[in-house]
This record gives C-alpha cells, structure tokens and sequence, in this order.
C-alpha cells in the first residue's frame, strides 16, 4: 500500500490532514522552515502533535531543508536531540552537514527534494550517509521514476499534487535579488507569480502568454500550473513509488482536507480494484473538490512533458468569509451555539476550522434561535446541527463562490 503524506502550516491542517485519511503529515519548525512565512508551529508544538498523530496510527515528519550556515548548524544540534525526545517519525533533510548531526540520533532521515535527486547512484551513496527515503526531483518524468523505483536501495517518495515551482527543485533567488529576502531560508515571496514580460536590448518585448489573450496584464511567464495527478493514480501506483505526497505547507486548512481526501478516495479506489469500473464516473467530482480550493490551474508536471501552461492567480471557486465562532458545542444531540456576524441563510455552505477540529465542510439545513426555527439571520446567537463534532472557539467561515479570470 502507498503512503499519503499531507502538508500542515499549522495545528488546524495537522487534524485536517488527520481527520481526512493522510497516512502521515509532514510539518516545519521555525529557523529550518521553507516555508517560514506563514509557519505557525514551534518546536514546543510538536511534542503535541507527534502525540495527536500517534494516538491515531498516523506518522510525523519534521522539515529541516533550509540552507544553513555554521552557526545555524550548532542551534540544529540541540533542536534534534529535543525532537528526538518528542518521537518523530523522521526528520526531511536536503543538507549533508545537517543528516550528519540527524546521525548521531535514532531519528529516521528522509532527503528533501531540494537535494535535487535524479539517479540510483546518488541514492545508494545518501544511504550510506543514513537515508531511509528520499522525495525525488520533480523535474524527472514518470519513465525515469518507475526505473529509479526498480533499482533504489532505499524509499521513493514523489510530489502529486500542488505548487511547481519554476526553479529547479526550488533553488531561486528572485527573492533574494528584489526583495533581500532568503527563498532558499523559507523566506520566498513569490515574484514568479507576477506578470513578467522580456524586453531586449533594442526595447522589443515578449510575453509569452496565449495567443488569443498576449496581454500584458494576464501574462505568467514564470508561473507554471499546479500539478494535480488525481486521474493518473494508476500510473503513480504502478511506477512502485512508496509514499505520494501532497505540497501546501502554506495553504489552508481546508485545502489540506479537500485535497487529502480526494487522493485517499482515489488511492482506495485503485487499491479496491474498482477503479477501471469506477473512476470515469468520480473523476469529474473530484477534480471539481480540488478547483473549489486555492489553485492556479491543474498541469501534470514533468510526469509525461515539460510542464507547458503558465498559470493566472488563485483559480479556486470560493472565497472564506470569516462569520462567526462556536461559543458552544452540546454533544449530546450534536448542536453548535454559533456568534454571527455576518448574514447566514439555510442552503449556505460552512467550513468550521479549530486545531483538534481541523476543517470540515457542510451545508446548513436548519438553524435555530430560542428554540424557534429560522431561514436566514444577519446577526447574533443561533443553534445549528453539524455533522461532526466541533469545539468552543472553532472559527466559522461561509463559502462565498467567485468568479475566476484567465479561463
């Protein structure tokens, strides 16, 4: 059976990812976190949520994939033995100074795909360094993944859904030169994702862009699709690769749950046997739950081509508004106090996100106030059933549908 590993930026996407049938999630701690910028977990969170994933048969994983100086290396030394204490599942790594100090723990070692790993010799020297696992470079094709899978003396790992980023396994300085700010440190902000245009030493200019929309304005010349490999599980399971992952440690709770649970409806489909009786049929749904959530546009990567759409901004077809908060939750009959301030009306769709609750999704069938049951309010207390168990404090949101551009 393959391995799902999901992404979390925070304690909400840890349950997400958990409550939506990941096997194991990948987190980032701060000072060795690429994704720094919207990192909210500590190395003092983590004791908790190696328990939390523990206590439910799942695994975790530490990011240390930063490039590090000497005396980030010495502060690394101390933070390991304190995860080592916390028993994580394994720490992803693409320094070879920093596997050295993992070495000298009991701590799994998986190598990070900015390593940029590309052939089976250069897996059998990082298992001689102590590698259990390596997330291979995303620029390799699907053939070249199936034959390193044959002959590799050690776990393969591989991207299937998220971000690509237009530098080769990640290694950019757009963000160093425009903004002083380290991508390489977790400090990236994206500039790729701007419209960029060539203009040549005699002032001409090319955007490269569609040829019935060559506009300026609508023109990603650095900005590559999302990968999204949901219909060509077969393929991925076939190839022999041990775990799938997810990108998104900067994404959203609720993105980490549609995404995680589409793959793992897809994965037991293929793993039942039904999915040459049964996915014609679910694909379309599936790829509708992955378009709901932040997304650039879908590509298949470098599994079968170079990757050959460029992408406009978040393609996804709702928005959050935030509206309220659980000021009680009666478990008995499974009813939500809820603090409006915003309008909701019955037919309305909810997310409700918490850090045990992660997010889930649902539509409000019947909303009360004082016992009395009421179509719509603008503001205030109201009752509500939920599907599920959620928690005092959890944030509620309504999905708001919105209107894309660049399709």
């Amino acid at each position: 059976m393959v391995e799902l590993l999901a992404p979390a930026r925070d304690k909400k996407a840890v349950s997400a990812a958990l409550n939506n049938n990941a096997d194991s999630v990948y987190v980032g701690i701060s000072d060795y976190n690429m994704r720094a910028n919207v990192a909210k977990i500590s190395i003092d969170d983590i004791a908790d949520i190696t328990r939390q994933c523990h206590d439910m048969g799942k695994m975790l994983y530490v990011c240390t994939n930063t490039v590090v100086d000497d005396k980030q290396i010495q502060k690394y030394k101390k933070q390991v033995e304190i995860l080592e204490k916390y028993d994580i599942d394994a720490l992803i790594i693409s320094d070879i100074g920093m596997i050295n100090v993992a070495n000298k723990t009991s701590i799994p070692i998986h190598l990070s795909v900015q390593a940029n790993t590309t052939n089976t010799e250069a897996l059998k020297l990082y298992r001689d360094l102590g590698v259990t696992r390596a997330v291979l470079s995303r620029e390799l094709s699907l053939d070249q993944i199936s034959e390193i899978c044959k002959h590799s003396p050690i776990e393969i790992e591989t991207f299937i859904h998220g971000a690509i980023c237009v530098a080769m396994s990640g290694r950019c300085f757009l963000s160093s030169y425009f903004y002083d700010r380290n991508a390489n440190n977790g400090e990236c902000l994206q500039p790729c994702r701007q419209p960029w245009m060539i203009t040549s030493t005699e002032d001409k200019q090319l955007i490269v862009e569609e040829h019935e929309n060559n506009t300026l304005d609508h023109s990603r010349l650095l900005s590559p699709n999302d990968m999204c490999m949901i219909e060509h599980i077969p393929d991925l399971m076939k190839a022999g690769i041990d775990a799938f992952k997810i990108e998104g440690r900067a994404r959203p709770a609720d993105y980490v749950a549609c995404v995680t649970k589409t793959y793992s409806e897809a994965i037991k489909l293929y793993e039942d046997g039904l999915w040459d009786i049964k996915s014609r049929e679910l694909i379309p749904g599936w790829l509708n739950e992955l378009r709901s959530v932040f997304n650039r546009g879908f590509d298949t990567g470098f599994y079968y081509r170079i990757p050959n759409k460029t992408s406009y901004d978040n393609k996804a077809t709702y928005k959050k508004q935030d509206i309220g908060i659980i000021t009680n939750y009666y478990k008995k009959v499974g009813v939500a106090e809820i603090k409006l301030w915003q309008d909701l009306k019955i037919g309305d769709e909810i997310i409700i996100q918490g850090n045990k609750t992660g997010s889930i999704t649902q539509k409000v069938e019947s909303m009360q106030v004082d016992g009395e049951n009421i179509e719509y309010i603008k503001e205030g207390l109201i009752g509500l059933k939920t599907d599920t168990q959620v928690r005092q404090n959890d944030h509620v949101y309504k999905k708001v549908e919105i209107e894309n551009i660049g399709e």
